[in-house]
């Protein structure tokens, strides 16, 4: 039963967290562009690889509660 409940928290825990960062990211970026919109060339690659990096730890917690 215990198990159960630790790769429920797992699974949300490691949802939310990574969600909120990409969240807050996306809201960063469009805000930067919003300011400067000659900077989007510059603001959308690091934007994307930083979403990729917050999604990448969902993906791990969602990992380590099928196979924990």
């Amino acid at each position: 039963m215990e198990i159960v409940l630790a790769k429920g928290a797992a699974i949300a825990i490691g949802g939310m967290v990574p969600a909120l960062a990409v969240g807050l990211i996306g809201f960063k970026a469009m805000e930067a562009i919003g300011r400067n919109p000659e900077a989007t060339n510059k603001i959308l690659p690091p934007m994307l690889i930083g979403m990729a990096f917050a999604e990448a730890i969902a993906i791990y917690a969602l990992i380590l509660a099928f196979t924990g």
